[in-house]
Formats: C-alpha cells, sequence, structure tokens
C-alpha cells in the first residue's frame, strides 16, 4: 500500500480527501474535492483491493449498496437529468465506484464523462453531503 491515495484519503490526508458522505467498516462514500461541481461521488472499498474481481463478497455487496444510496440520494437532492455510475480504476489502483450526475442543461455535445461545464451548479460540496447522509442508513 506504499503511497495509496485512496489509503491516504481515509485517513484524511492527501490531494484526494474529500467531504464524507457516508462510512462505515467496507466502505467510504465521499464528494469529489476541490471547488466543481457538485454530485460526484466515490465509493470505495476499505480495504486495500486493486480490482472488482478481488473483492469478497461481503465488500462486493456493500460496495452495491452504497452506490445505490449514493444514487438515490444525488437523485432526491440535485434532481439531475441522469445518474451515473462508473468502475474504472485506471490511474490508482484502490478499488473504487464513481457515482455522479449529469445536471439538467448540460450542453448536449458533452460526453456522458464530462461533468465540468461553464454553467454547472456550483456550491459548498459539504452542505451537499451533510443533506446526502440523511439517504444513509
Amino acid at each position: 500500500m506504499d503511497e495509496c491515495l485512496i489509503c491516504a484519503k481515509h485517513l484524511g490526508s492527501g490531494p484526494l480527501a474529500g467531504p464524507v458522505v457516508f462510512a462505515d467498516e467496507l466502505v467510504v462514500v465521499s464528494h469529489r474535492p476541490g471547488g466543481g461541481v457538485l454530485g460526484y461521488l466515490f465509493v470505495e472499498t476499505r480495504r486495500h483491493v486493486a480490482a472488482l474481481d478481488a473483492l469478497t463478497v461481503t465488500e462486493a455487496e456493500a460496495v452495491a449498496r452504497a452506490a445505490r444510496l449514493a444514487a438515490v440520494g444525488l437523485r432526491a437532492e440535485l434532481d439531475p437529468e441522469f445518474v451515473f455510475s462508473a468502475v474504472a480504476g485506471r490511474s490508482v489502483a484502490h478499488f473504487h465506484q464513481h457515482v455522479f450526475v449529469r445536471h439538467r442543461g448540460t450542453p448536449d455535445e458533452l460526453a456522458w464523462t464530462e461533468v465540468e461545464w461553464a454553467g454547472a451548479p456550483r456550491a459548498d460540496a459539504a452542505e451537499l453531503c451533510s443533506r446526502l447522509r440523511t439517504h444513509f442508513p
């Protein structure tokens, strides 16, 4: 686990640390850090494991449950056009699932993965995370 940015994030440090929505012994759900667009969450395993196929059944179930609750919360709190999810993990070898919105009014020419654009809603991510916590048991 030398220099794993997600392990560091779970300890509250490093460039990936953002507001936490939910955490238990298996997963952490947090918002993308920085002053960017609202509604970009990560579901990460606590255990340092690189890929989906390396998860235990219990971890996979916890990830699926957390991703679903994240999507439900994002839909309720932001009323987006879409809520997307993807597992891509090429840059950091620690399992993480992206759960993010496509805000209403996003220009059609932007790919489904593009969330940054001039008119995208921006506000305090910590405040949004506080509201999203109510969607987790």
